[in-house]
């Protein structure tokens, strides 16, 4: 009998805080500066929740510690709706990297909907004297640790790409580790470094410029700025994927019923079509999905790659 009222008065709660959500301003915590894409993308969708919710949504940037600063105030807020977190894929490597038990995906903060998703582009200096990606990996099999590509550090997706794709064509590249996001582009450009793994809108003029060479998409498909470049697999590295995602999160113990209507009015504003339109001009597209649908994606990406991590024999810093 103890059970079933307990169970009926957790029930009523919920249900009563979902009937009074929102009370007052949402924040999203974001990971990253101010001016950055994930920045911009919270900031898009704050304004459309601020509509529909008819609270004030703000954007905090709480950047640092690759994600954790951000993901530690949001598990530490009242689990109520009213703190969410813009988790980005770095969250989900770092949880196969270095887990910190405070504040895992799926364990201390509860998956609300995913966002976006970016595939990478595999880019080389124009000056080297590839066309494909089998070219590359001829010429890095015949001048060993002579190619050199550019990496965010540590268990950043651009280093495990990177390490990934040298293990599944048996190549060696010299990795040359960078601090920030994007930090490599001038000395790509100058061709200080030979190759990247970035996300298609920090290249695409260069591309189109002709001062760099695009020799595959690290997604299932061909992206619609650069029709004519095959996915990895079309370029001989099937099932070589990297797609940097961002999505939101709640602490856990945030009842069902405001984690529904949150989903709800996320989805909505993700596709809104000036927030649609935009996020497809990047290179990018909505997912959208539900929380047990990206609560099993990230599972995927946690599996992906802490292999990935294991064979290249990655340890965090």
């Amino acid at each position: 009998m103890k059970h079933i009222l307990a169970f009926v008065l957790a029930a009523f709660a919920a249900t009563a805080a979902a009937q009074s959500f929102p009370s007052k301003p949402i924040r999203i915590l974001v990971p990253s500066p101010a001016g950055s894409s994930p920045d911009i993308r919270a900031r898009q969708i704050g304004a459309k929740l601020t509509e529909s919710l008819g609270q004030p949504v703000i954007v905090e940037n709480r950047p640092g510690a690759n994600g954790m600063i951000a993901a530690r105030e949001t598990v530490r807020a009242a689990p109520d709706g009213h703190t969410l977190f813009l988790a980005l894929i770095n969250n989900a490597i770092g949880d196969a990297l270095n887990p910190d038990p405070c504040c895992r995906l799926n364990r201390e903060l509860m998956p609300v909907s995913r966002f976006t998703m970016t595939p990478l582009v595999i880019v080389v200096n124009a000056s080297l004297n590839v066309q494909s990606v089998k070219e590359f990996v001829e010429l890095a099999k015949a001048k060993p640790g002579a190619l050199t590509y550019a990496s965010g550090g540590t268990g950043s997706i651009s280093q495990l790409v990177g390490e990934w794709i040298k293990s599944e064509a048996g190549i060696k590249v010299l990795e040359v580790p960078y601090k920030g996001v994007n930090a490599e582009i001038p000395d790509l450009l100058a061709g200080v470094v030979m190759a990247a793994y970035v996300v298609p809108q920090v290249i695409v003029t260069h591309v189109k410029a002709g001062k760099l060479r695009a020799l595959a998409v690290a997604g299932p498909s061909r992206l619609a700025m650069f029709p004519a470049v095959p996915t990895t697999a079309e370029a001989g590295l099937p099932g070589v994927e990297a797609i940097a995602w961002n999505g939101i999160f709640a602490p856990a113990g945030t009842p069902p019923p405001v984690i529904q209507i949150l989903h709800r009015e996320l989805v909505r504003a993700y596709n809104a079509p000036d927030v649609k339109n935009q996020v497809l001009a990047t290179g990018s597209e909505v997912a959208g999905d539900t929380p047990e649908e990206f609560a099993a994606f990230v599972r995927s990406e946690s599996a992906k790659w802490s292999k990935v991590i294991r064979d290249a024999n990655i340890k965090p810093d």
